[in-house]
């Protein structure tokens, strides 16, 4: 393993000095956002790379879309529509995203354009390519002089980071109505623009005796959760990056501290055996926590194809001490019955008493490809889909997402009533309390939520991620 670990870190050098000997042709890597006030979004934090500062873009380096990004961050939204109008106005708009409500979202923002021009009118399309592809599809795109897609919704921050905005195949967009709204300006503003943050929770079956009340226990001997493969949902590899950062590794360890003296006995080998990896993987003090649950996670999950199975399998009653890590939104679907229901299971996070991390965030961002045929009408369409409610509404039906505009998110809630979701109709009693959303600010203190950072996941993905690829999978057959 040792010397596994030395070719890793050799070879994390190498691509180290590669990658700052160049920035491709696009925008370079954005150093870290400044400190976020109490108002500040959901995902700002998120969402905003910790690289090295950059030399600061000029004129002359500007490619053609990136001077139509600099003046449309000086607009409005109402400003936008107007170029967009003059620009796409009976032309054909192709989006490409990892979510399909892109195309839920797109003709709502044609009716907001004709409320200003009623004359106005769009043909769009929207693409959801399947298996991770579309990072190779807006690859291909981007070899065109005018490419196809006008911009993209996007998850997955290291690939982000490594193949779109390295390599200069897209380009960030802040809209000056969600900088104000953030307490910002688009030029202080350093990082990607999120849309959303959304969260992957604890959950658990409470229809036998078993209750999880710390992070440790969901590694135990004999436990099997279900989970998204890591290699069919990336994300998922990046929540497993952020465990290892200094901050995230505390938690781990304090959560350990918290076991009584057998669950410790229990997990204390692993641990010292993990010590000499995060050495050797130039991982801070307490990283070694965040080793050994990362390799018995990795080892004892039961991987599922997608979210929607796992949610299914938990709610119903015949699923007696299992538990997953899911996305919490799901649980907005549960058709109740006589054997299945909310009620059959618990967020582990909202019980008394518990400890560690209750699950992970990540983000939805947004980006104008930089040979877009439409960039104005892109700019406008991810000024809408940030600032305004009606933009962010495909979306806003779901708990567990939240917007990266406080003032959207906070109307969001006024509309759905997220944090009182579980309430029945008289308004005295809990239905569902597993559905009362306690809201981002609650999961990123409380609720321990992991949230993803694209700068620093890209900065271990080969060296972290390269040790991950050496551990051997659970396979129930």
């Amino acid at each position: 393993m040792k010397k596994m670990l030395a070719l890793l870190l050799a070879g994390s050098m190498v691509l180290s000095l590669a990658a700052c000997g160049s920035t491709g042709s696009g925008q370079a890597s954005a150093p870290a956002a400044p400190a976020a006030s109490e108002e500040a979004a959901p995902a700002a934090e998120a969402a905003a790379p910790a690289a090295e500062e950059a030399a600061p873009a000029t004129e002359e380096n500007l490619t053609k879309t990136q001077q139509i990004i600099k003046e449309a961050e000086g607009m409005t939204l109402e400003e936008l529509a107007q170029k967009a109008i003059e620009e796409s106005n009976g032309k054909m708009f192709y989006g490409v995203g990892n979510s399909s409500r892109g195309k839920s979202a797109l003709p709502l923002f044609i009716e907001y354009l004709k409320t200003i021009d009623p004359s106005y009118n769009m043909e769009f399309e929207w693409q959801q390519p399947k298996n991770n592809k579309i990072f190779d599809q807006l690859t291909a795109d981007s070899l065109k002089e005018t490419g196809t897609f006008a911009m993209t919704l996007i998850q997955d921050g290291n690939q982000i980071e490594s193949k779109m905005v390295q390599t200069g195949v897209l380009d960030t967009f802040i809209p000056k109505d969600w900088a104000e709204a953030n307490g910002t300006t688009p030029e202080e503003y350093k990082g990607y623009l999120p849309l959303q943050t959304l969260n992957k929770v604890f959950e658990y079956n409470n229809t036998g005796s078993k209750v999880y009340d710390n992070v440790w226990d969901f590694v135990a001997e004999g436990e099997h959760g279900l989970y998204m493969d890591i290699d069919s949902e990336i994300v998922g590899k990046n929540f497993l990056y952020m465990l290892t950062r200094d901050d995230y590794a505390a938690w781990m360890k304090e959560a350990f501290e918290k076991l009584s003296d057998d669950e410790k006995a229990y997990f204390q080998p692993v641990i010292t055996e993990m010590e000499a990896d995060a050495q050797d993987l130039m991982l801070g003090p307490d990283a070694a926590y965040s080793l050994a649950w990362i390799k018995l996670w990795v080892e004892s999950y039961n991987a599922q194809t997608d979210d929607g199975p796992i949610c299914s399998t938990l709610v119903d009653a015949s699923a007696t001490d299992q538990f997953g890590l899911l996305v919490y939104s799901k649980l907005r679907s549960v058709e109740e019955s006589a054997s299945v229901s909310v009620n059959n299971i618990n967020v582990a996070a909202y019980d008394d008493g518990y400890e560690g991390i209750g699950g992970y965030g990540y983000c939805h961002y947004l980006f104008v490809t930089d040979n877009s045929p439409l960039p104005w009408t892109a700019c406008a369409f991810i000024a809408y889909m940030t600032c305004t409610t009606d933009g962010f509404s495909a979306w806003g039906k779901d708990m567990g997402g939240y917007s990266s505009n406080p003032k959207v998110l906070a109307e969001n809630e006024e509309i759905y009533h997220h944090q009182t979701g579980g309430m029945a109709e008289d308004g005295t009693t809990v239905e569902f309390p597993a559905k009362n959303d306690r809201g981002y600010e609650w999961w990123t203190t409380d609720g321990k939520l992991v949230l993803e950072d694209p700068e620093y996941c890209a900065s271990v993905a080969f060296t972290v991620g390269s040790w991950i690829e050496m551990l051997s999978k659970y396979s129930a057959e």
